[in-house]
């Protein structure tokens, strides 16, 4: 049955010498597979710059449930992005979280909030003129709520828990746990959303010991979830401080 959907480019790799596979997410039917002959020329009705990570899509798509590879009708752009694919730091960004997407939505079903979250949050990075150095850290921890680990705000304590998502005013017995100055890290990142992000100054190494912590959260939370390949690159964007802007904020 063919479907009009709006989709997020998460992957797409070279198959055969004349066939692509693109991962995406789209807004009706979650997290699908497409298979496509490889764009050739800007004649084809799927260019091959509709295939870079990230890429907000309308697409015309037949999806079969008992198919592993669906097949792409035609597509379009669905919000034009400029600044990403141009800014060498919104690039590093914007590869991370297309790498960090692949892996956390793996099995994610139909899920039109996350969805319009997600394409929210392109754009407004690719429309930011600065103040986007916390982008990543804001969106992992917000999309851990529509994914169902997000901390639990009816808890208190000094401590919390990363497996049980919660704050506790002592040591759980086992090991996944953030001693209290590191709880306050999480704390201080549920504060923060894209608008405001700028006040929240941060170092280079606050910031890439918060991602650790992020994705280690991940990896309790997401089956399967790996070491993402693009960290090394992202932890080295931002000098010390520099690169936020704002008022400092902290705990």
């Amino acid at each position: 049955m063919f479907v009009k959907t709006e989709a997020i480019v998460l992957h797409a790799l070279k198959y055969g010498e004349r066939q692509m596979i693109a991962d995406m997410f789209t807004r009706e039917h979650g997290r699908l597979s497409f298979i496509m002959p490889l764009p050739r020329s800007e004649r084809s009705k799927l260019k091959k710059q509709y295939l870079q990570a990230l890429t907000l899509l309308q697409i015309e798509c037949d999806v079969r449930q008992q198919t592993q590879l669906q097949k792409i009708r035609e597509a379009q752009l669905l919000t034009p992005l400029h600044a990403i694919y141009c800014d060498a730091k919104k690039l590093s960004i914007g590869l991370f979280v297309a790498e960090f997407l692949y892996h956390a939505l793996r099995d994610e079903q139909r899920n039109v909030p996350l969805f319009d979250y997600i394409r929210s949050a392109v754009e407004w990075l690719d429309g930011a003129a600065d103040g986007f150095a916390n982008f990543h850290l804001v969106l992992l921890m917000h999309t851990a709520r529509f994914l169902g680990f997000y901390p639990n705000l009816d808890t208190s304590g000094e401590y919390f828990d990363l497996r049980a998502a919660t704050f506790c005013p002592a040591p759980p017995l086992h090991a996944d746990f953030l001693m209290p100055q590191e709880a306050g890290r999480i704390r201080l990142l549920m504060r923060m959303d894209f608008p405001t992000m700028h006040l929240f100054r941060l170092s280079r190494t606050e910031r890439n010991r918060i991602l650790e912590l992020l994705l280690r959260y991940y990896r309790l939370h997401v089956p399967g979830f790996p070491e993402l390949r693009s960290v090394s690159v992202l932890k080295e964007l931002f000098s010390e401080v520099r690169g936020c802007g704002g008022t400092e904020v902290r705990e």
